[in-house]
């Protein structure tokens, strides 16, 4: 029997799990940390030995195949052992993509993944498709290929996930754009990064299709001086119609074989110049899955907010409160602060990754009242943002709203597009997103 090992026993350990028992693997899932109650009822269902708080070595070691968590670096001296020993060391979705042939259509970039993941989803289950939902949102992939198989999934990937990934192949792949990102665990090199990313073209074949933003220089010179084996469709926000998805006016126009698909983007639930070009990635795909046109304007035209991306939570006495707590780098909020029409009290702050802010700094001339930075250490913030506008410091979410709520008045957006990762002050954004929205709620009861 063959031993698999699962390093890590989040969402995507304990589907590797599941699937592992029901091919008839020998399973051992390690987790450094505290696994969650929820995973270790799985494993013990399954009756999967596991170990947490520690890597037990001598027991990792034995493995013929390692599903490593994507969060576990790959310099990490344990997975540099595994590999030295010749032991494949590979992400859930590699071990869940290499036991089902379901079409996969998947999404990665810097930003507007999960948006564009999310609403492609949505399209094709509202236009009754068999689709599951995978990778960085949804259910695991591996469990839903050991249990709750579909013809079709829409998968999100993260630049680690697609690290761990080498036989796996998109039948349908989505790119939308590269900004610096995660340089840590790419020795700090931008290129390491960009190259992350393009592997989600590896296997793909020429009958598929590889979906780009083109207004992203990065990507645009890449497809234009590599080799792409796929067909390639690109997007712009433009009205360049040599692209397979443009703008005549206020018009959304996508095009993919011989269909021509239209809609005003003020149609579209969501709004922004970045979810134009979600959707038109989107849009680009349901194309090529054979979405119908009233399906695909019914998808479009029924989509509800993204949970922690330019979320409106409450309007308060005319101030409008909007989450954008997803927003963890600096092109994220780029996009945000674009997406404002009125005065912004702007709440940033958290763990800086090396940003350079610069490129902010015409969006917050025209745009910010107040800058509130909400973290332990402030500095490069406010160095970086006080010769442009007024700002404030606060290492709290309770001061922070004390500011918030006291400096805007009716007509004004508070926006937290943090910028920054969460860890300094919260367990992640999604924890950083809740607890905003739960003072703002809170606010709001006080008001009334």
């Amino acid at each position: 029997m063959k031993r698999l090992v699962i390093l890590g026993g989040g969402e995507s350990g304990a589907g590797a799990a599941r699937l592992g028992k029901k091919l008839g693997y020998e399973v051992f899932l390690s987790d450094k940390g505290k696994l969650a109650d929820k995973y270790k009822e799985v494993l013990e269902e399954l009756g999967v030995e596991y170990e947490e708080g520690q890597h037990t070595e001598t027991k990792i070691f034995t493995a013929d195949i390692v599903v490593k968590s994507p969060g576990i670096p790959d310099k990490l001296p344990m997975i540099v052992g595994l590999r030295e020993r010749g032991i494949e060391v590979i992400s859930e979705i590699e071990f869940a993509g290499r036991h089902t042939d379901a079409k996969m259509y998947c999404i990665t970039g810097s930003n507007g993944k999960t948006t564009t993941t999310l609403l492609l989803y949505h399209i094709l289950k509202e236009a009754g498709y068999d689709v599951g939902l995978a990778g960085n949102v949804g259910n695991s992939l591996a469990a839903q290929v050991a249990d709750n198989l579909h013809r079709v999934y829409v998968v999100e990937l993260s630049s680690f996930q697609l690290d761990g990934m080498f036989r796996f192949r998109c039948d349908t792949a989505i790119l939308t754009n590269i900004t610096p990102d995660h340089l840590d665990r790419y020795d700090y090199k931008f290129e390491n990064y960009a190259r992350s990313k393009f592997r989600i073209l590896n296997n793909m074949r020429a009958e598929d299709l590889f979906i780009y933003g083109y207004d992203c220089d990065v990507v645009r010179e890449r497809v234009e001086q590599e080799n792409i084996v796929p067909k390639a469709a690109g997007f712009t926000y433009s009205a360049d119609n040599r692209l397979n998805a443009y703008m005549d006016g206020n018009t959304v126009i996508a095009r993919w074989g011989e269909r021509t698909f239209c809609i005003d983007k003020k149609e579209i639930t969501i709004q922004g110049r970045h979810n134009v070009y979600n959707a038109m990635a989107a849009i680009l795909a349901a194309l090529k899955a054979g979405v119908s046109d009233a399906n695909l304007r019914k998808g479009l035209t029924t989509f509800p907010q993204v949970e922690h991306r330019l979320e409106t939570v409450e309007v308060i006495e005319g101030v409008t409160y909007i989450n954008d707590s997803k927003a963890t780098n600096v092109d994220s909020t780029w996009y945000a602060l674009d997406s404002m029409h009125a005065p912004v009290v702007w709440i940033a702050g958290g763990t800086d990754k090396g940003n350079d802010y610069s490129v902010l700094f015409d969006l917050v001339r025209e745009k910010v009242k107040l800058l509130i930075c909400m973290g332990v250490d402030n500095k490069k913030l406010i160095d970086s943002f006080s010769p442009i506008c007024e700002v404030v410091d606060t290492h709290s979410l309770e001061d922070t709203m004390k500011v918030a709520s006291t400096r805007a008045v009716s007509g004004d957006v508070v926006l937290l597009s943090p910028c920054c990762a969460s860890f300094d002050l919260f367990k992640n954004y999604e924890n950083r997103g809740e607890l905003f929205k739960e003072k703002v709620r809170e606010l709001k009861e006080f008001c009334d």
